[in-house]
């Protein structure tokens, strides 16, 4: 089995629309199929999750997007004291820029990363408001910083310069990226997943199921 896998999710307001389901619902549902990621994570004994959870470029200013927020906020209280993340020491760890969302989201997820820090058996990362392309530009933007600081020489800057300076910088880069939804690449982990094995799993996360993960890995490397 992989040592990382990176997944990311679509947009699952299309999926309640295409089954009459309100947006409560949808939210309700999607984060306890995230439960059971986690879940598939632990019973497939693969160290590193990372899961796009939301994209920055989302309107912020819809209802839909609020009510998202919203549960996200309850699964992050949650997820922080339960027995999946403690029983099996999952560290939780958010990139992008979640800290521009929500008050009530944002405290969440200060308290799931509080909650966690100490574990290191297993490793969930969530890309949340987080783009692949803005998480390379800030990398350059902290690069240029030590330069101008006379810490490092312009010349000296390696890829391993970016690596060490990226969201994901102490984490393996992923062995494979499963997307549902679309298929196209979601922009996710951009500078990590350049040797990684892309599998579109041709259905909306909103249909996943638990063999999901070990059925792709064992027809990708068969």
């Amino acid at each position: 089995m992989p040592k990382h896998i990176a997944i990311s999710l679509d947009d699952i307001s299309d999926w309640c629309r295409d089954k009459s389901m309100g947006i409560e619902e949808c939210c309700s549902r999607c984060f306890g199929l995230v439960s059971r990621l986690l879940a598939a994570q632990i019973s497939s004994n693969i160290p590193i999750f990372t899961i796009y959870l939301l994209p920055e470029d989302v309107k912020t200013s819809t209802e839909d997007y609020m009510i998202f927020c919203d549960c996200m906020a309850n699964f992050f209280s949650e997820l922080a004291g339960s027995s999946i993340v403690s029983g099996h020491k999952i560290k939780i760890s958010i990139f992008g820029k979640w800290y521009n969302l929500p008050g009530k989201a944002v405290e969440s997820l200060k308290m799931a990363i509080e909650a966690t820090k100490e574990y290191d058996s297993f490793f969930a990362n969530f890309c949340i408001n987080y783009d692949g392309q803005e998480e390379i530009v800030d990398a350059c933007r902290l690069i240029a910083k030590q330069v101008q600081l006379g810490k490092i020489d312009a010349e000296m800057i390696t890829k391993g310069t970016i690596k060490e300076n990226i969201y994901s910088s102490y984490f393996l880069p992923p062995d494979m990226v499963l997307i549902y939804g679309e298929r196209k690449l979601a922009g996710l982990l951009l500078w990590d997943s350049a040797n990684a094995n892309v599998v579109f799993t041709g259905k909306s996360f909103m249909e996943f199921e638990e063999g999901d993960v070990e059925r792709l890995n064992r027809n990708l490397y068969k």
